[in-house]
């Protein structure tokens, strides 16, 4: 039995892996029911996550994946807070051998809808309302799970899964800290509607954008479009297999995205109040709004007409790369030991890759070809070598403490360099290739983790 703590995105994937192999698994979850819990924030999923979905999952839940995405992103944009563009690139911008393939290209996804997928299927291995608080080795060398209810479980190997605050990393490596980026972050969704859209060029429209402001202030924005109305129903115009699978899946009961433009915005706590932390809803848009007055007003058209339901603060937070453990019958994947920063998005795709990685290993326990603690060995041990690469590169992108974030003279000059140098990278189709190229390669494509 294998005891996963937390239904996130890297926990079911797990569990929809080990389920499809055969291998007893129980889910338990401390949200009371499949509707806590949820933002409904795009995810982007790179080749690496579709990958590991793809493996994991039965092949028509993963066909039902790929019909509920949402419309996907064609550009990535750099622009300045007046809305003039500094970098642009898009599929024509890679070189033939650098394109990825069908099963490679990037997809978005709401949050939402990513879970009530995952949860597809395992209903019957999910316990929600189940507080996890610590856990036991036994002498038998199995391990037990403790719950706040004074309920236990009791399996030969436990994996966390519990998200950045993670109790079972806490006590089994309480050396594994998280640190401050010196970023917060305030997560606004407005609904998409001709008048939303007509404020956003086509570029953003049809890509995922990064806006710069003054002070180092950055706002994330990406349109989701999905193919099904507001009402729930399959849209016209899309293909009969789409149509079918999202009339057919279960999940899209539980599920409320609709089409929205999504944006984060972040900035070093030193320009923000000390009370953040407890500001909510209305209040958060309007400190938005009053840190980006001299923003182009359509972007504060945007934030202004939010669902202030949508907006809470986000500390940033950050992991930082720890020497090898010892292997035991405690386990960890995704958030719950290699946080990082949203400055690479890749995330939640590290999190699936675990997931993938470590249902290979645990099928090979399952044959008899690996002891269980050689095949957690194996796994931790290939884990920490891409997570802690892309923790740092994540934190290269989002760190409060850069010059990027400073104030005076020295900031400044630090955003006018890297204006004009992504001006000077859009005008050079060899070096934009370049880049397009490293990014794809970053995501996944070409890539594959089979030994």
């Amino acid at each position: 039995m294998i005891i996963i703590i937390g239904a996130g995105t890297g926990g079911l994937c797990l569990a929809q892996g080990l389920k499809r192999a055969g291998i007893d698994v129980a889910v338990y979850e401390r949200d009371r029911t499949r509707r806590d819990g949820l933002q409904g924030y795009r995810v982007g999923i790179d080749a690496d996550g579709k990958r590991a979905l793809k493996a994991n999952l039965p092949p028509d839940l993963y066909a039902t994946f790929l019909a509920t995405c949402a419309q996907r992103p064609i550009y990535g944009n750099q622009l300045t807070h007046d809305l003039k563009l500094l970098f642009s690139a898009g599929p024509d911008d890679l070189k033939e051998e650098d394109r990825p393939s069908e099963d490679e290209q990037d997809e978005s996804v709401s949050r939402m809808t990513l879970r009530q997928l995952l949860l597809t299927g395992v209903e019957d291995v999910v316990h929600f309302d189940r507080e996890f608080t610590h856990y036991e080795q036994r002498p038998d060398g199995r391990v037990t799970a403790h719950f706040a209810d004074g309920g236990c479980a009791t399996g030969d190997l436990l994996v966390a899964a519990d998200g950045a605050n993670s109790r079972v990393r806490a006590q089994y490596l309480p050396h594994a800290e998280l640190v401050d980026t010196g970023l917060i972050g305030i997560t606004g969704k407005t609904a998409l509607t001709p008048e939303t859209a007509a404020l956003l060029p086509q570029r953003m429209i049809e890509g995922v954008s990064m806006v710069h402001g003054p002070k180092g202030f950055m706002c994330v924005i990406h349109v989701m479009r999905f193919k099904w109305d507001a009402d729930g129903r399959p849209r016209t115009g899309i293909g009969a297999t789409d149509a079918e699978a999202i009339a057919a899946w279960p999940g899209l009961l539980y599920d409320n995205s609709r089409d929205y433009i999504m944006w984060g915005f972040a900035a070093s706590e030193r320009w923000l109040p000390d009370d953040i932390a407890r500001l909510r809803g209305g209040d958060l848009q309007r400190l938005v709004l009053e840190l980006t007055h001299d923003w182009h007003p359509n972007l504060r058209a945007i934030f202004s007409q939010g669902d202030p339901s949508s907006s809470f603060p986000l500390r940033i937070r950050t992991s930082e790369p720890i020497p090898a453990w010892p292997a035991a019958n405690v386990t960890l994947l995704g958030d719950a030991i290699h946080t990082m920063t949203p400055g690479r998005g890749v995330g939640a795709n590290t999190a699936l890759r675990d997931a993938r990685l470590l249902t290979r290993n645990l099928v090979r326990v399952q044959r008899g070809e690996l002891p269980l603690l050689d095949a957690v060995r194996d796994y931790e041990t290939r884990m920490t070598a891409y997570a802690w690469d892309a923790v740092v590169k994540s934190r290269a992108q989002m760190d409060g403490g850069s010059v990027m974030h400073r104030g005076g003279l020295t900031g400044g000059l630090a955003r006018a360099g890297m204006r004009t140098a992504m001006r000077v990278m859009n005008q050079l189709p060899p070096v934009k290739r370049k880049l397009a190229g490293a990014e794809s390669a970053f995501r996944g494509a070409g890539r594959d983790d089979e030994p």
